[in-house]
């Protein structure tokens, strides 16, 4: 599937609805790497914490007031590549994240995160979340961190309510 930067693209089956998200970042795919695993850079865009950049390890990040904490094994890395946990902690179902990075040219890398949940947690509003943590992530690698952009969530969430809601009334292909 190839989707346009910026895209969110929904999927709903099983109970879990899944979305992915598309950002090309204008830095190497070894930089936005580090901006995902390791601990100094993470508070910039997402939270305190730490993720683990091997298979087995953890990935352990807290939100404090503003969300759930995460705290769950990765379960893939690839160095500049892919890493996948989930953003749930212990007893909660699992809500799995996989990061996809690939190099699409010297110095920009095309980032997919793609964001799957019980269709019962609200989708759109985890959705819009995490398209406003990649606003943030965005922010950070150029230097210049940002708070949560909250208007950019509800425009998100909004959409994403009305996309969900309008694929709930379309006949089954």
């Amino acid at each position: 599937m190839t989707l346009p930067v910026g895209a969110r693209a929904l999927r709903r089956a099983d109970g879990r609805v899944e979305g992915v998200l598309v950002r090309d970042l204008p830095h190497s795919v070894e930089r936005v790497w580090a901006f995902l695993t390791e601990p100094q850079h993470l508070p910039l865009w997402l939270a305190e914490g730490q993720v683990s950049a091997s298979p087995g390890g953890m990935a352990r990040l807290d939100f404090g007031q503003s969300g759930s904490p995460i705290d769950s094994p990765v379960t893939e890395a690839i160095a500049h590549q892919a890493l996948d946990y989930s953003w749930s902690g212990p007893g909660e179902p699992v809500r799995p994240l996989r990061w996809r990075l690939r190099a699409v040219g010297p110095d920009e890398t095309r980032l997919l995160l793609s964001v799957t949940t019980p269709d019962a947690d609200d989708p759109a509003r985890a959705l819009a979340g995490w398209d406003a943590h990649l606003e943030m992530l965005a922010a950070a690698l150029e230097g210049v961190p940002m708070k949560f952009p909250f208007d950019h969530f509800q425009a998100v969430r909004a959409a994403l309510t009305a996309e969900l809601r309008e694929a709930e009334l379309q006949p089954a292909s």
